[in-house]
């Protein structure tokens, strides 16, 4: 062997070929084979040696030509073989590829066919010679011609053939990679190529997980030469079946006892975030990629997956693209947390589309991925969080007030998109340490920076991250402390938030705590009186925190920390004394706002009753502050009326008057102090380590502080309205400074009432004297109220509310129920004298109203526990109960004087509060429902859900019963308005049932029976239970039957537009009748425009689905037999609601609102009907099937049924007559009631008529297309529109010619000849365009019609709006003078107007 290889090296290097030639041919093809194989086994010349055979093997003889395959069909398997070191390989493959072009056709094709047979039987594992292959196939495209069966192809074609049997057949795992590789340097067509495509990615679950990340690599860079949407998709669609499925072993692992997981979960995240690294690096260097990748989620969010929202996230770390990607997925979120909303909203969507993928779930599941090394995602994550809560955040309210509390679920999708970016935040904060200290950055920036808008959220997302992860704060204080320096500059609300989310860290951070002290002080003499309010507010946030040793447990206190907070005793760092100093030095800081504006003085007194209950070792400070406060405007001598000084009270400045002093909030912060601190002190026995000299001194302060209440009540029951110089000569109204003065007055001293009656009902222990002294205080202040409510509403300026009551929450609570419900015998006598007076008791139940309005609102309430939403709630389960029981058991009949007054009755007050604490709770309790429900009658909460539904529903009946009870009586005894609160509350009760539920839907058979029994004439009534109805028959199944039903019998009440046409009587819902029509109507359309939107998103959703069904397989979903079942829901819901409509505009509607609502809905129908036309338009383009016959018949119910109906109503709308044909005199004369020359002008002045006209022009234009693309005549079910440029009645016009006098006659002869030869249609003619003209101001008239012309014409448009030339010397008045006398005889018989105010 050693002799041969010698031999050719020898004659190859010198150059001598003949003598080459001559030796190869004297070998046998085995023989050069083995020299090929040993000299490459031992890595020794092969170079050379194959160098040589190819100069002694010219292509253009046979024998060389056979030598030259030979040497690659032996090379070739050899490389494969791995026996070859790898740089022996590489040389032998790339002398290959130098002499591939000199092989012939049929060696290329010999050798093409060795690859792919190769390929198939898996034999080009190591993938080393498969770079030749991509050179061969090049070669063989160049070909003319190749023999291929008993044929001939091209080489192209030849070349087609070997790939498509490539892509159809097995390849083995480990070539795909190579493969891949290869196909990148091979010339491929389009069709090629996606042949090649589909195959990788159907290898993808082939191969190992660990091998993915480098075949994405090399399937982008095969994507340069095209097919980039179906490369990316494929990848995208790969981690999503493999995140699905990890999700599905997650869910079901331990039902299945599988303990080895098929793709662990940390290894898959891993390569995807590996994945997601090559696909950015390659969409940096083809922006084409990038566009193609974006563009497939622009129009819908359902291909959206976790993995590729983090595949955007980290796109958008490009700079061009950014804005993009935030808001697509802006966009995404919306859209999804809308069509969630609307389908929980309606049965219809329910059933056809069960299933909705939710857009924030992937991005929370994104945020949890990215805990496995996701870097690059993670600045997204946190750009995202704040672009969602920057651009769905609260919006500042009128004149930039910020709305007050914030709702404890998030209800809109706006909402719920501004929670989902501050969930993404708080997620990515405890996951990620490198992105805290900027999310913290951020977020106390805009604490700062947007003073305008509120920051509610915000500050929640703030607070959730100092409670989740307080420790991990403490790393940053530092920030923390640089936005203490701005406090004195923040809105109050701000500063609350802030120092209550920092609460906790106070606790454990001495740094921290200082630099708020210091702060605070500064702040305390800010120039700014929010500065000075939010220092105070600091102040007692410190005092309520920092406990003094001896104080009473945390389990009496209104605020206790919860346990997710930190829990560290401040005692093991500081001692009793330093602590105490602490908080007394806070306390002499306080003491200074008892001499600024009044807005901080009542904020210290709110906040007095809190610390003391937190600091009960303060009470000395507390109670001797308030003391001295409330001696500066005590009156001490006891005979002297009235027992307070009132002008120190208030301050002058300039020409205003202020309130200087709230003296009954600090009258009420002293009682309630009081009050608690000896309740306290009895209950404890006066514990035992308290000095005497303590003793004493509280002993002290009580007694005075008591003495001055029993005086203050004794000489107020004494004092008349003229010792306060508010009589009913004094003047209330708030335009004078008088007015402002005495206003103030009377606040003060209704305050100081309403203090007393508390502090005496505290005290009276049910004593009979003390309840006389109560109703006493009461016909004070009652006399003073009405006389405020007389007079302050007399002058320039209008008076403002009823002041707050100064009751709390807790006595409020109490005093409904020994009201109403205490039946202690003991009591009886004492508690007869407040239930005696009406006047009271009536009073105390429009307070429970007021303060449950209040806490709707804010989120809380005034006085004591008004912040703490436990006891809250506790009090709002209370005064449930008790106001159910009044209602329910004493009946409104037996009440005086409910309807003889205006004012409502107590039945009505308690329904009132009621329905109030229902709503209440919804928003702000929702998880307590059921709680609420269950404590209304005994007290006793119920856990099991059932029990609770079947609460609900007892309760439900109840409010049935009592509506029913209303109904049943005559009309003359039928309250409305209790009624309606009725109504309302069966609303609220009805959202906690399940829908489908056995008694949702005996609600619904209820609410519909009453709705078709009940014929009361009261519009506010029809329209609450009509809404109930709709409300519950949405959930339930569709409502377009019940549309129908109503749309009948409104029209059967109002009668028809054409007065000749006798409606047939329909009364399938007698709430309907002439009272309740336009009410019912309007509600109707309402309900349409619902059923509308949601046919609107079914379209939508179908044209989505096409459209990617025609990239992807553009394949018929279904056959040509069967109907979609949402295209069979869409023509249903139409073909119904088309027929509704149908009955509306046939019907004689008040002109106006109704009218008016009625065009915009059938513009909008008619728009609908267009998007669905177009979709069959599309439909038709890529599948070529025939049009579903429901959908035929709807097109035909359109033009038969709905259009030409809406001409005639066009009309009818216009012409301004609203006397409508099948109704009595009684109808005829209400209708002419309205104001029909306002209504004709607000309908031509609107834009509803002329948007009709087009929507119904262009749904023709689109039935014409869909028609030749069909090949179905749709337009022979369209009749011909009313011409809309004039429209003459010519009998009309002929009578009234024929009844002309000789007068007449003359005058028309006088006239030129070319006018006297017009028919009387010309003439009628020329005066409609004469009144064309001067309404709508047109330049010229010469081409408009060569009759007006005439000689007569002149004078009478000699108006330079009309002509352009000088006016004439006549009037304009003395110009439709001489008109209207010539005309006067046709004028009458001419119903002649354009269709829309353009002309």
């Amino acid at each position: 062997m050693k002799a041969e290889m010698d031999k050719i090296v020898s004659l190859s290097d010198e150059e001598n070929i003949p003598e080459l030639q001559k030796y190869l041919s004297t070998l046998t093809d085995d023989r050069l084979i083995n020299t090929i194989t040993n000299s490459a086994l031992k890595g020794k010349k092969v170079g050379t040696i194959i160098k040589g055979i190819f100069k002694g093997s010219p292509p253009s003889s046979t024998a060389g030509a056979n030598r030259r395959l030979l040497l690659y069909q032996h090379c070739i398997p050899l490389c494969e073989s791995g026996d070859l070191q790898t740089e022996v390989a590489a040389d032998i493959i790339g002398l290959l590829m130098l002499e591939t072009h000199t092989l012939s056709g049929p060696s290329l094709a010999t050798l093409a066919s060795l690859f792919v047979d190769a390929i198939k039987v898996g034999k080009m594992s190591s993938g080393k010679s498969l770079e030749l292959f991509p050179t061969v196939l090049t070669a063989l495209a160049a070909c003319e011609a190749l023999s291929y069966g008993k044929g001939e192809l091209s080489g192209e074609e030849y070349k087609k053939q070997l790939i498509n049997s490539l892509c159809s057949s097995r390849w083995d795992p480990q070539c795909v990679i190579h493969l891949t590789t290869m196909f990148r340097d091979v010339p491929l067509s389009s069709e090629e190529l996606q042949f090649v495509v589909e195959k990788v990615l159907r290898m993808f679950n082939k191969l190992d997980l660990q091998e993915i990340p480098p075949l994405v690599y090399q399937l982008l860079l095969l994507s340069a030469k095209g097919c980039k949407k179906q490369v990316l998709d494929g990848i995208v669609g790969y981690f999503k079946e493999q995140d699905a499925r990890q999700e599905e072993e997650q869910k079901h692992g331990e039902s299945l006892d599988l303990e080895v997981q098929s793709i662990p979960q940390d290894q898959l995240r891993h390569v995807e975030g590996t994945a997601i690294l090559h696909i950015v690096f390659a969409i940096r260097l083809d922006h084409e990629l990038a566009r193609e990748f974006l563009k497939g989620f622009k129009t819908s969010y359902a291909d959206l997956c976790p993995f590729s929202v983090a595949l955007l996230l980290s796109v958008a770390r490009i700079q061009r693209y950014e804005e993009q990607v935030f808001e697509l997925l802006k966009g995404a979120i919306i859209k999804s947390f809308k069509d969630e909303q609307l389908q929980q909203g309606s049965k219809l969507l329910q059933d056809l589309l069960p299933g909705h993928c939710s857009v924030a779930q992937m991005i929370l599941d994104t945020v949890q991925n990215s805990v496995f090394g996701w870097d690059h995602v993670t600045q997204g994550l946190v750009q995202l969080g704040f672009f969602l809560m920057d651009a769905f955040g609260p919006k500042p309210g009128p004149f930039g007030k910020a709305t007050e509390g914030s709702l404890a679920v998030a209800r809109t999708p706006t909402q719920q998109a501004c929670k989902l970016g501050g969930q993404v935040l708080l997620q990515g904060f405890k996951m990620h340490e490198p992105i805290r200290g900027e999310i913290l950055e951020q977020v106390l920036n805009r604490l700062v920076t947007k003073t305008a808008s509120p920051v509610n959220h915000f500050l929640d997302l703030f607070s959730d991250i100092v409670v989740s992860a307080p420790m991990i704060l403490l790393e940053s204080s530092s920030k923390v402390t640089e936005t203490f320096d701005h406090l004195s500059c923040l809105p109050l609300a701000t500063v609350q938030g802030l120092l209550k989310a920092v609460q906790p860290l106070l606790k454990v951070s001495m740094s921290l705590k200082d630099a708020l002290i210091l702060v605070l002080r500064k702040a305390m003499f800010s120039s700014q009186l929010d500065g000075r309010k939010s220092a105070v507010t600091g102040f007692l946030l410190l005092l309520k925190n920092f406990k003094v040793l001896g104080s009473l447990a945390s389990s009496q206190c209104s605020q206790a920390i919860s346990s997710s907070q930190i829990q560290v005793d401040v005692h093991s760092r500081y001692n009793s004394a330093a602590n105490e100093a602490f908080c007394l030095e806070i306390l002499s800081s306080l003491r200074r706002c008892l001499s600024q504006q009044a807005d901080v003085r009542l904020m210290l007194y709110e906040g007095f009753f809190d610390v003391l209950r937190r600091n009960s070792q303060l009470a000395s400070s507390i109670m001797q502050t308030l003391l001295s406060q409330l001696k500066r405007y005590y009156e001490p001598e006891q005979d002297l009326l009235p027992p307070v000084k009132l002008e120190p009270c208030i301050t002058a400045h300039g020409d205003q008057v202020y309130l200087q002093e709230p003296l009954a909030h600090l009258l009420s912060c002293t009682v309630h102090c009081l009050m608690w601190l000896q309740n306290t002190r009895q209950s404890a026995n006066l514990n035992a380590n308290d000095s005497d000299s303590d003793e004493e001194e509280e002993e002290g302060y009580r007694s005075d502080l008591h003495a001055i209440l029993e005086s203050m009540t004794r000489r107020m029951i004494k004092c008349e309205l003229e010792d306060f110089e508010l009589d009913k000569s004094a003047e209330f109204s708030m335009g004078s400074n008088v007015g402002v003065k005495n206003n103030i007055y009377a606040v003060l001293v209704m305050g100081v009432y309403e203090v007393l009656m508390e502090y005496n009902f505290i005290k009276a222990n049910y004593s009979k004297r003390c309840f006389e002294e109560i109703i006493e205080l009461f016909s004070r202040y009652q006399k003073l109220s009405e006389i405020l409510k007389e007079k302050s509403g007399k002058g320039r300026v209008p008076s403002h509310k009823t002041p707050r009551s100064l009751f709390s929450m807790g006595i409020i609570s109490t005093l409904i129920t020994v009201l109403f419900r205490d039946n202690t015998q003991s009591r009886e006598e004492a508690l007869s004298v407040l239930r005696s007076n009406g006047e009271f008791v009536r009073y105390i139940l429009s307070v429970v109203v007021q303060k449950i309005q209040q806490l709707d609102e804010t989120g809380h309430t005034d006085g004591p526990d008004g912040q703490n939403a436990d006891k809250t709630f506790r009090f709002l389960c209370d005064m449930t109960s008790v106001l159910m029981w009044r209602y329910t058991n004493i009946p409104s009949v037996v009440e005086e004087g409910g309807k003889k007054e205006k004012r409502s009755s107590l039945s009505q007050l308690c329904l009132e509060g009621l329905l109030r604490i229902f709503t209440t709770c919804q928003q702000r309790y929702p998880d307590k429902m059921a709680q609420l429900l269950s404590t209304m009658e005994n007290g006793t909460e119920q856990d099991d859900e059932g029990d609770v539904v079947e609460m609900n529903y007892f309760y439900i009946r109840q409010f049935q019963r009592a509506l029913f009870t209303q109904l049943s009586g005559g009309e003359e005894d039928f309250n409305s308005k209790e009624a309606q609160l009725l109504v309302s509350i069966l609303s609220v009760l009805s959202r906690q049932l399940k829908p489908l539920s056995q008694q949702f839907v005996q609600m619904i058979t209820w609410t519909v029976k009453i709705c078709k029994e009940t014929s009361f004439e009261d519009s506010a009534f029809c329209k609450g239970l009509l809404s109930l109805l709709f409300n519950l028959h949405v959930l339930y199944k569709s409502p377009v039957g019940l549309l129908l039903e109503l749309c009948q019998d409104i029209h059967s009440e109002l009668g028809d537009i054409d007065q000749d046409v006798e409606v047939e009587k329909q009364s399938n819902f007698a709430i309907v009748n002439m009272k309740t029509a336009s009410t019912a109507a309007l509600l109707v359309l309402s309900q349409v425009d619902r059923v509308l939107d949601e046919v609107d998103w079914l379209i939508a959703r179908k044209k989505s689905q096409t459209a990617s069904d025609k990239l992807g397989c553009g394949e018929a979903t279904q056959t040509a037999g069967q109907q979609d079942p949402v295209e069979k829901a869409v023509a249903l819901q139409l073909g119904t609601l088309l027929t509704a409509l149908s009955e509306l505009v046939q019907t004689a509607l008040l002109l106006g609102t109704c009218t008016i609502t009625l065009l915009r809905e059938l513009t909008r129908t008619y728009t609908i009907l267009t998007t669905l036309v177009k979709y069959y338009i599309q439909v038709c383009a890529s599948q070529h099937g025939s049009l579903p016959a429901r959908f035929e018949k709807l097109v035909k119910l359109s033009g038969s049924h709905l259009t030409p109906q809406c001409y005639s109503f066009i009309t009818y709308a216009q012409s301004g007559d609203i006397s409508g044909g099948g109704a009595d005199d009684k109808k005829k004369k209400r209708r002419n009631d309205v104001n029909t020359g306002a209504s004709a002008k607000l309908l031509r002045e609107t834009k509803a008529i002329p948007n009709l006209i087009f929507s119904i022009e262009q749904y023709e234009k689109y039935l014409i297309t869909l028609s030749k693309k069909s090949k179905v005549n749709l337009m022979q079910y369209m009749k011909l529109s009313t011409s809309r440029d004039f429209r003459i009645n010519a009998a009309t016009l002929d009578a009234a010619l024929q009844e002309q006098d000789d007068s007449q006659e003359v005058s028309a002869s006088s006239a030129p000849q070319e006018l006297q030869c017009c028919s009387s249609y010309t003439t009628a003619a020329f005066l409609h365009f004469y009144f064309i003209i001067r309404v709508h101001k047109i330049g010229s008239i010469s081409t408009l019609c060569p009759l007006l012309k005439c000689a007569l014409c002149i004078p009478l448009l000699s108006d330079h709006r009309v002509t352009g030339h000088h006016r004439d010397t006549r009037t304009q008045t003395e110009e439709e003078e001489t008109v209207r006398s010539y005309w006067a005889p046709l004028l009458h018989t001419l119903h002649t107007r354009p269709d829309c105010s353009s002309g």
